[in-house]
């Protein structure tokens, strides 16, 4: 698809996938609008194949819930590209937005015990603290916390032997801060180095990596792929397409779930379990032996409207050694598989092989795999991840999760960033169907003025949301006080 700008993160999208991109044969061309109806559930939707465009979000989700187009506001000293012209948001009724702050490539956030915002900006190489200036309705103070980090992105904090301290992941380690106050760090250690990074071979290089911290400080880190789809070296140590786990003391490296192909956002449900959200594979060929819209034998074809829905991102909760099964296994939407239009459903997805990397199930058997727990549109790209219960966020949002979805980069007309909430169903241990939160960054056009990436619960009860494209750091929720 076409490139509008090319900003720092639009450039880093290009460098990450120009070799993908030069294998395409031809552009994503079938129509699939925002969320594909931001329904999960099993049945109704519009799916491959099929000449009908997904419907819009509607303004009341499954549970009565009202949503509204507001402008953003822009606080003082906010504006420039894009908010020299006014920048509508949809959200829900009776909350307000408003750019808050400016970073440039704004990526993942953590609120400081002090509540203070944390905000790492990858291509800058820091992570940089918003201080409230005078409550949360004025832009904060800003200053560089830490500089000269090599693509910093996840932030956690944890209070270890009484010691509090603040993670800080890069691309190749893991650095610990002690935590003295506001502006204030102490000595760092390095927990753990040489976490795969760099690869001059991969045709998909995932850097960035993403931080949660576990009730027994346990600390889990993302490696995503440096490839689309190729199968991981078994030298290779640590291993890719993998979530880690270490110990504080940087002791007892070790693959806690694998077949992950870049799981950024990480995030502790409320009954403790460990979940992940990940991007999953492009160009996906075609996994049945059966005719497909004009191909006879449409086997292992890169087929346009196919690639549009499949396969589905994923948010799966994690367990010791669980296989999610990339690249040998892709999770299915389809409640006729196969089918052209055949109707999507999201909850409880089965694999199919990989026709490209496990044909006639040759490497692994799918069917072997745990069901994807809740899926995603595929080209949605999840990013920022997390469990809302305990926040100061107010009823229904504090029973659920947010995930900020950061919008295809190869798909025509391209998929929407947006934040989506999707409630905690408490008995079954899941998540239900997502709602669109926060949703107008893309223009009807398919143009986009902004890009969210993460998404965090506030002290007075807002989400901020960060945003790479814009470099900006919105206020969204009730007004400010």
């Amino acid at each position: 698809m076409g490139v509008p700008t090319l900003n720092t993160p639009l450039r880093r999208d290009l460098r990450r996938k120009t070799i993908v991109t030069l294998r395409l044969s031809v552009l994503l061309v079938l129509a699939g609008l925002l969320l594909m109806a931001c329904a999960s559930g099993s049945g109704g939707q519009t799916g491959a194949g099929s000449s009908a465009a997904a419907p819009e979000p509607t303004a009341k989700g499954a549970a009565g819930l009202r949503f509204a187009s507001v402008t953003l506001a822009v606080l003082s000293g906010n504006g420039g590209e894009p908010f020299d012209v006014p920048r509508r948001l949809t959200i829900p009724v009776g909350w307000t937005a408003a750019v808050w702050a400016r970073i440039p490539d704004a990526r993942f956030a953590a609120w400081t015990p002090q509540r203070a915002l944390l905000v790492s900006s990858s291509d800058a190489g820091q992570v940089i603290e918003l201080i409230p200036a005078k409550g949360f309705s004025s832009p904060p103070r800003r200053r560089v916390l830490v500089s000269g980090l090599s693509d910093p992105q996840g932030l956690a904090f944890d209070v270890v032997k009484g010691v509090r301290v603040l993670y800080v992941a890069e691309s190749d380690k893991i650095d610990r801060y002690i935590w003295k106050r506001t502006g204030v760090l102490g000595a760092r250690t390095v927990v753990v180095r040489n976490l795969p990074s760099h690869d001059p071979n991969g045709d998909d290089v995932h850097l960035v990596k993403s931080l949660a911290v576990g009730r027994d400080h346990t600390i889990y880190v993302t490696a995503g792929s440096s490839s689309n789809a190729t199968p991981i070296p078994p030298s290779e140590s640590p291993p890719r397409a993998t979530i880690l786990s270490v110990r504080p003391n940087g002791s007892h490296l070790r693959v806690f779930a694998r077949g992950v192909r870049n799981g950024e956002g990480l995030s502790l449900a409320p009954d403790h379990t460990l979940w992940t959200a990940v991007n999953q594979r492009d160009e996906i060929p075609y996994p049945f032996h059966r005719s497909y819209e004009s191909h006879s034998e449409a086997f292992g074809q890169v087929i346009t409207s196919y690639v549009n829905e499949h396969p589905p991102d994923e948010l799966a909760r994690l367990t010791p050694g669980r296989n999610l099964g990339w690249p040998y296994c892709n999770p299915d939407p389809d409640v006729t598989p196969g089918q052209p239009g055949s109707a999507l459903r999201y909850a409880n997805l089965p694999f199919d092989a990989d026709a490209q990397t496990n044909p006639g199930r040759s490497v692994l058997n799918c069917a072997k795999l745990v069901p994807i727990q809740r899926g995603l549109p595929a080209h949605s790209a999840p990013l920022g991840f997390h469990f809302l219960a305990g926040s100061a966020i107010g009823a229904p949002w504090s029973r659920g999760a947010v995930v900020a979805t950061h919008g295809s980069w190869d798909r025509e007309p391209p998929r929407a960033p947006g934040v989506l909430w999707l409630p905690w169903v408490s008995r079954q241990r899941t998540l239900g169907e997502p709602v669109a939160l926060v949703s107008g960054f893309q223009l009807s056009s398919g143009k986009r003025w902004g890009r969210d990436v993460d998404a965090v619960a506030g002290p007075d009860g807002a989400l901020y949301v960060t945003d790479d494209t814009a470099g900006a750091v919105y206020r969204v929720g009730p007004p400010a006080r």
